[in-house]
Parts: structure tokens; sequence; C-alpha cells
């Protein structure tokens, strides 16, 4: 019995290392204990990104959007549930993870595992675990996520860490993931580029429309099984009239007030000692 408990709990960590980097994905693929391994396929995907000033700091709020297929007969072993990881960048917040209309609860899996980051190439990215279940074989994943964008070299970047290798196979050998980018800030010199982890960042194509100081930036990534992966997306750009924190006028009689009070003290005080010079100077007259 015990070699058997320490057989599954090599097995469960082989799991988590060889694929804690794949999200959202499940923890299962490529099972080393014989059983068969769940086909999963995601044709399209669909990423929302809002970009927008929060007390003088640019946010970008994520809204992803995953229709899920299981291929094969879902593995008895797994009971209509399967363990997934997502990357998250640096300082997110307000993170929600939905089954269709169900709220899953989920955790901080690299605290508990801190080897299990996410390598990017603007940096390394902690994962948060949860269970999806029970489902059937097809199902929509829903995560939503908050962080403040990265400043590199003196430009705003973000990037969304695409991830898609795992959900590529012969029976389903394609996928698009659909970017929609609202840029609820002025902004100018955008450029848009697929990356790796590595140094070589490739331009992809896309489409800007102006709306003042909104702009919309649709982009298509493709990805395909017998072809190289064009890899994560990364967006950088710079704001054409950076945010000056917002100088409430509620405030304004409170400062003056404050301003014309020291100034009668500092005024008061400088009366003062002149008073008191000049009555040395007279006592010395005298």
């Amino acid at each position: 019995m015990k070699k058997i408990a320490f057989g599954l709990a090599l097995i469960l960590l082989f799991l988590i290392f060889m694929f804690a980097g794949l999200g959202p994905v499940n923890l299962t693929s490529g099972d080393p204990s014989g059983g068969s391994s769940p086909i999963l396929a995601m044709p399209v995907e669909y990423v929302n990104y809002t970009i927008m000033p929060i007390n003088g700091t640019l946010w970008a709020k994520i809204d992803g959007d995953y229709p899920i297929y299981w291929l094969n007969e879902p593995p008895s072993q797994f009971n209509g549930e399967l363990p997934m990881v997502y990357p998250m960048p640096p300082n997110s917040t307000n993170i929600h993870v939905f089954l269709g209309d169900k709220e899953l609860s989920w955790s901080n899996y690299t605290q508990a595992y801190p080897n299990a980051l996410q390598h990017t190439a603007i940096g390394n990215w902690w994962m948060i675990y949860f269970v999806v279940g029970p489902i059937s074989n097809y199902f929509e994943l829903k995560i939503h996520y908050e962080h403040p964008v990265q400043i590199i070299n003196g430009s705003y970047v973000f990037l969304y860490n695409l991830n898609i290798a795992s959900y590529l196979t012969p029976q389903n050998s394609n996928s698009t993931c659909y970017y929609t980018i609202n840029m609820d800030t002025n902004i100018t010199n955008l450029h848009a580029y697929t990356t790796g982890t590595g140094s070589q960042w490739n331009p992809i194509n896309y489409t800007i429309v102006n709306n003042g100081t909104s702009h919309v930036v649709s982009i298509q990534e493709y990805s395909d099984y017998y072809k190289p992966l064009p890899g994560d997306l990364a967006i950088v750009f710079s704001e054409a009239n950076p945010q000056v924190p917002e100088f409430s006028l509620g405030v304004l009689p409170t400062l003056m007030l404050t301003v014309i009070a020291v100034s009668f003290h500092y005024v008061s005080k400088v009366l003062k000692k002149k008073v008191k010079v000049n009555k040395q100077v007279s006592n010395r007259s005298c």
C-alpha cells in the first residue's frame, strides 16, 4: 500500500512540474500512469482587454472566454473533473474563474509549489490552480483578472500568455485567438508582436479604430499544430498625455485656509520679532 501511495505521489509531482507552465490547461495530459489522457480542443478563444488609468497608473482588465471541447471519451479516473492552472502577471488582483455561470474557487499554485512559474518574455509569472467540473464533452471557461501595466525601457508593455500548444492535436490542428483591446487613454507609438521566452519579437498585424482619446485595437492570432507557433502576444505603447493625478476642487477651500493660516502665523512671528528688536533699540537709546 505504501508503494502504491508513493508511486501516485511521484506521478502527481511529475504532472505538476511538467505542465505547470500551461494554462488554462488540464494537469493530466500525457498521463504517465498509463491511463488514457483527455484530448482537449479550443478552436477559438476570445480575449478582451481594457487599458485604463486608475489613480495615475495604467491598469489592464482582462476577460478571457475559452470554449473547450473534450474530444475523446472522458477517462473514468477523472470523474468528469479536470485540475487546471492559469498564469498570472505580477500584482494581479480581482481574480475570478467561472465554469459557465458558476464561479469556481482557486488557490495560489506558486505559493504551494514555488518552482511552478510561467516564463514569459517580460518576466516570470505566478500561477493559480482550480478544478473544473463536473463537465461533459463541451464546457466554457471564463477568467477575469486585473493588473498594473508594466513599464519597460520607458514604454508601457503588456503580454498575453497564449499557451495554445496543449489544445492542438491532429484531431484539432488549429486555433484562433481573437483579441479586442479597449485603450481608454490617449496613446501613441503602439506596436504589436508575437514572442516566446527568447529575444525574438515578430510584428503582427492589427487594426485600430480611434474615437477621441479612446482606441479599440483588434488582433487575430492563428496557431497551427503543423507549423511553428507564433507565441504570446505583446503590446508596446506610449501614453500621449500622461495622466496627472486628479486634483479635487473640494479640497480647495481647505487648502486656501491652510495657506492663509500659515501665512498669518509667519507674518505674526516676523512682526513680533520686529517689535522686540525695536524695543531693545529704544531701551538702549534711553
